[in-house]
């Protein structure tokens, strides 16, 4: 995430308000860049944080699930290795939804995408959440 981009910089601010237990300050922050994005790639970014402040699961799902439209009609390159993050999160959603089938589809999307991941703490942390989804749901494949 380039740190010069405004909306970026607003989402990496936001991290930072959730680092410190500061969760309103997080949540403004982010929704700030949802204001401000100017183009799909950043939409995709800042709807991604705007859903980590849901009050409801339909609400994060929806959220999600704007996250990886935006990401899908934007600049493919720049958002190749955040799409397995994208697919993870939609996937939670729809578990938390209870919709195990459509949660699998995400996960096993994330499986597919993972492979843009670089091989650094990141891109274990994704991998690790997308094979703990993948066996949470394998009932549902």
């Amino acid at each position: 995430m380039d740190p010069e981009n405004p909306v970026n910089a607003l989402c990496i601010q936001g991290m930072e308000a959730e680092g410190r237990g500061d969760p309103e300050s997080a949540r403004a922050l982010f929704s700030q860049a949802w204001e401000r994005r100017s183009n799909h790639t950043e939409a995709a970014v800042a709807a991604h944080y705007v859903a980590r402040h849901q009050e409801t699961a339909s609400d994060t799902l929806l959220w999600n699930q704007r996250a990886l439209d935006e990401a899908m009609i934007g600049d493919q390159e720049s958002v190749s290795g955040f799409m397995p993050s994208l697919y993870l999160n939609l996937g939670k959603s729809h578990e938390d939804m209870g919709d195990l089938a459509a949660a699998r589809e995400q996960y096993l999307l994330a499986e597919q995408a993972s492979s843009a991941l670089g091989d650094d703490g990141y891109g274990r942390m994704i991998r690790g959440g997308i094979a703990a989804a993948v066996e949470r749901t394998a009932a549902a494949g």
